[in-house]
């Protein structure tokens, strides 16, 4: 696992890939997939410590599949090649795209970048990696995410507004997709807030049975250090 994390020079994020996800944050519908960028050292790898929380930080979680990039680089990719598309993934991971909601929402107000929302270390929890085999097809996996036992996110990945042959089209016009790189996908409804104690857990089920390799569990605690979120 922790050569997902070695090997991912960025990881790519699909905004706002799931209709009832925009509906409850109150979103407009993009007429085409937009993305944005999480640092590499956000991954927190399984089993390798807790999320932390920063302080004056309302965290939200948001479970995605992960796209593990292939062998080649992917550039300029059509749309319509979805063999190519899905050749180009070496394996899928769940990941679960950790949100400074306040953070995010003071950024679009004043139209300034979600980099800081999205970027604190931990707050990527990846699963293992998931052989392809164990997905065949990545548009028909049910994604499901808990804290303390409750579930909070169940849906199918056959919900997304965008499949993945537009999405890495979108993407790979834009920069190259190189080996390695991790792609999240979008999450569903369901996004809510942690706070320290609590534990989530979430996974990937493929035709109504468990995939071993997508379960994480990990405990929310509140971060030591200096950073404090203040509106600027």
């Amino acid at each position: 696992m922790a050569s997902i994390r070695a090997n991912a020079r960025k990881v790519v994020c699909i905004g706002r890939n799931y209709a009832e996800h925009i509906k409850e944050l109150h979103n407009a519908r993009p007429k085409s997939p937009f993305f944005f960028l999480k640092p590499p050292s956000s991954i927190l790898p399984p089993r390798s410590g807790p999320l932390l929380r920063p302080r004056g930080v309302q965290l939200h979680y948001e479970v995605e599949l992960a796209l593990i990039m292939g062998r080649k680089p992917l550039r300029d990719l059509d749309e319509r090649d979805e063999e190519g598309a899905l050749g180009a993934i070496a394996g899928y991971a769940v990941g679960i795209d950790m949100t400074a909601r306040n953070v995010q929402d003071e950024a679009k107000r004043k139209g300034l970048p979600w980099s800081i929302a999205k970027g604190f270390d931990t707050f990527l929890p990846l699963s293992e990696y998931i052989p392809k085999a164990l997905i065949p097809d990545p548009h028909a996996a049910h994604l499901y995410l808990s804290v303390n036992d409750q579930v909070r996110q169940a849906d199918s990945t056959e919900l997304m507004l965008f499949r993945i042959p537009r999405v890495l089209s979108e993407i790979s016009k834009v920069m190259t997709l190189e080996p390695g790189d991790v792609v999240l996908t979008g999450t569903p409804k369901g996004v809510g807030a942690v706070e320290a104690g609590d534990v989530i857990t979430a996974g990937v089920r493929v035709e109504g049975r468990e995939v071993e390799e997508g379960k994480i569990e990990v405990e929310v605690r509140d971060r030591e250090g200096p950073y404090e979120f203040r509106e600027t």
